[in-house]
């Protein structure tokens, strides 16, 4: 008796799971397709170089998308391919946002190529190349060029890459402060500040003294009331020569400013 009434209620209990099943789809359906839940805000953190434009191209999502049609480990896929960002997040934000957060691979100096200019970062790794020079806050390498370097590549001049040795001894902030190092001759480098400020390197030893004392200086400058017309690291005991002083009266870096 109990078997043939577990028989005859099977084809209800079937029934409902496919009424289920239906409804259940539909319902998803509803939530992926409605207009409600469209991607119409991109909220980008960690971005210092990249535009949201340019971060929207290379996730590959657009405005108007389905917001759970967007897998976001795709996303993050996507956005790892390129050479300029280091690590990604994404998340959706409902009913209307997707949240990536980003850390870009740091460019710490532009220099000139063949067809135009590349910037690299702390590795000497080519990160990004275009035609004409872009201001960003990182100093231009000149009196040198690279040659058949692309995205990707990793920059084989000795000079450069002893330059770029320097540079990744600086920190950020210090480093938005230099706008050209003059690297024309090896044994006689010459940095440039924002202002046009000489800081005399001569060769390329000593890369953490001298990185040391670019920076203190750097930071010395923001608060300075005297106007120096150039810096000299490369002696043992640095010098500071002042605008307008005599010749012969050059200052022990420390001193007389």
């Amino acid at each position: 008796m109990d078997e043939r009434a577990k028989v005859r209620r099977s084809p209800r209990r079937l029934v409902k799971g496919i009424l289920f099943l239906v409804i259940t789809c539909g319902l998803v359906s509803l939530l992926v397709y409605s207009p409600i839940f469209t991607l119409q805000k991109l909220n980008v953190k960690g971005a210092v170089y990249l535009t949201e434009d340019e971060i929207a191209y290379i996730a590959r999502v657009q405005k108007g998308q389905p917001l759970f049609n967007l897998e976001t480990a795709v996303v993050t896929e996507n956005l790892l391919k390129d050479l300029r960002i280091e690590s990604a997040t994404v998340k959706r934000d409902l009913p209307y946002s997707l949240d990536i957060t980003i850390t870009e691979r740091v460019p710490v100096a532009t220099v000139a190529s063949e067809y135009g200019y590349v910037d690299l970062d702390r590795q000497g790794k080519v990160i990004a190349a275009y035609r004409t020079l872009r201001h960003v806050p990182i100093p231009l390498i000149t009196g040198v060029s690279v040659h058949d370097l692309y995205i990707g590549d990793d920059v084989k001049d000795a000079t450069v890459k002893k330059v770029l040795e320097l540079l990744q001894k600086i920190s950020p902030a210090a480093l938005n402060q230099l706008s050209e190092i003059n690297a024309a001759n090896p044994g006689a480098i010459v940095a440039y500040t924002a202002k046009a400020v000489q800081i005399r390197l001569g060769n390329l030893e000593r890369l953490e003294d001298k990185a040391r004392l670019t920076e203190d200086f750097l930071q010395d400058q923001q608060t300075s009331p005297y106007t120096v017309e150039y810096v000299d690291f490369s002696y043992e005991v640095p010098v500071i020569r002042l605008k307008d002083m005599p010749k012969e009266e050059v200052h022990q870096e420390g001193k007389g400013i």
